[in-house]
């Protein structure tokens, strides 16, 4: 058994390569949260090894509304210094808590101090009064070890779909943050040495800005009425790369527009409200589904679809559909249909063993696929349209490709969509994207 997370008033602590059984872990939980938050009664942990882990469930209401999947260490190191970032809410509650990662790193992080508030949308400024200190297991440090993370207790605050949240943590000593690279957003910093900033409101402490997300990876918020989460795991075409370019004389910097932005907007503006899904985003630059392509970096091992399937997707809250898109970087990194295609059936065989269902997007075109790439291409797409479900291997099929594709060059993107790479969209092929998703299909996954 690995122990994942250890439950007390919504906050867990998880630290990774643990094993044993129950009566043991419970023992060295107890051990754990003496050293890093405190004395504090042992709980039940949660069984979540690589076979047969079960998606965290969306306990009172629980459900996660924004993700951005750490991938590395940061090349910067911090020194007490102030971090602040933005999370951008697919839907609102009224209550809400956040993980932080260090899930790369190779000491204990130490986080001195935390806040939430509600982000003036353009700045590192925030709203007055609505400044709220982030707490865990009642206490307002936290120590986080190496290669773990830990949840915040909840906090009252209410947020609204679409709302901008700014978490605030104070490193008190110098580390090596966690990072997703790329936020396609402003995230601020203070100066080296600037100390505790996370209660001020008016952000001019933080002078220093970066395109990438440090530290926290996840928001949840409290809000019973959510009929489920709807995760976006694949890699750069998830991850949002193309969704600022919008046009000549466009500053498309900060405009969530990547696909699964547009996509939580059409729910919340198609769908009655007894029928809302959250969308949280769980896509990571230059990853693949299959391990071992031949030509695959260094720099992406370890990050396939597998192996941080549990971490990126299962540990979330009230996760029922995943929206599967790899396969493109497999097939440039020439790796053949079967890899492929094993790879997506050992994925949505965990998927499906933890209750949530899979809807595949097949491997759009790339114009530097060579003729065996195509066919290869065209055999993952058959194996995902057999039958409309992958041969009962997925729930459904959503169709970028022909969203996006050039009719005259269908092995290419359509130019109106095409950043200039012949492999991302901009910002009106993220639009056209999201407008695929049958909203229908989602509400198949959603709980009754």
């Amino acid at each position: 058994m690995t122990i994942r997370r250890i439950l007390g008033g919504g906050q867990g602590i998880r630290k990774k390569g643990f094993r044993g059984r129950r009566a043991a872990a419970l023992v060295a939980m107890t051990t754990l949260f003496s050293t890093l938050v405190g004395a504090a009664p042992a709980t039940p942990a949660v069984d979540s090894g690589p076979s047969g882990a079960k998606a965290a469930p969306a306990r009172a209401g629980w459900h996660t509304v924004w993700a951005n999947s750490q991938q590395r260490l940061a090349p910067t190191t911090l020194d007490d210094q102030t971090v602040r970032s933005i999370a951008r809410l697919s839907q609102g509650g009224k209550a809400l808590r956040v993980r932080i990662q260090n899930e790369f790193g190779t000491e204990p992080l130490k986080i001195g101090r935390g806040t939430v508030a509600l982000s003036d949308g353009s700045s590192a400024a925030v709203r007055a009064g609505t400044v709220r200190p982030l707490t865990f297991h009642g206490r307002a440090w936290v120590t986080v070890p190496a290669g773990g993370d830990v949840w915040s207790d909840p906090v009252t605050l209410t947020t609204a779909a679409h709302s901008d949240l700014a978490v605030s943590l104070h490193v008190p000593g110098t580390a090596r943050p966690g990072e997703h690279s790329a936020a396609y957003r402003d995230n601020y910093l203070t100066e080296p040495g600037g100390g505790d900033h996370t209660a001020d409101t008016d952000g001019a402490a933080y002078t220093r800005t970066v395109g990438s997300t440090y530290l926290v990876s996840a928001v949840d918020v409290r809000n019973p009425r959510l009929r489920g989460t709807i995760v976006g795991y694949g890699s750069s075409v998830v991850d949002g790369a193309g969704s600022t370019d919008c046009g000549p004389g466009c500053d498309g910097w900060g405009n969530n527009s990547r696909w699964t932005d547009v996509l939580a907007r059409r729910i919340t503006e198609e769908l009655p409200a007894r029928q809302q899904l959250a969308v949280a985003n769980a896509g990571i630059n230059g990853t693949h589904s299959a391990v071992g392509c031949p030509q695959a970096p260094d720099s992406v091992a370890g990050l396939e679809a597998g192996p941080r399937l549990e971490r990126d997707v299962l540990a979330l809250h009230g996760v029922t559909g995943v929206i599967y898109f790899y396969g493109t970087n497999d097939l440039q990194n020439k790796c053949t249909s079967a890899q492929i295609i094993d790879s997506y059936k050992d994925v949505f065989a965990r998927l499906h063993e933890a209750g949530i269902q899979v809807y595949v997007v097949p491997s759009t075109p790339r114009p530097i696929y060579t003729d065996q790439m195509n066919r290869y291409r065209w055999d993952v797409g058959a194996y995902a349209g057999d039958q409309g479900n992958c041969g009962g291997d997925c729930d459904g099929v959503i169709d970028f490709d022909h969203a996006i594709l050039d009719p005259v060059a269908p092995n290419s993107i359509n130019k109106a969509y095409d950043v200039g790479d012949g492999i991302h969209v901009n910002k009106a092929g993220h639009e056209a994207e999201a407008g695929a998703v049958p909203l229908r299909m989602l509400l198949s996954s959603a709980r009754r």
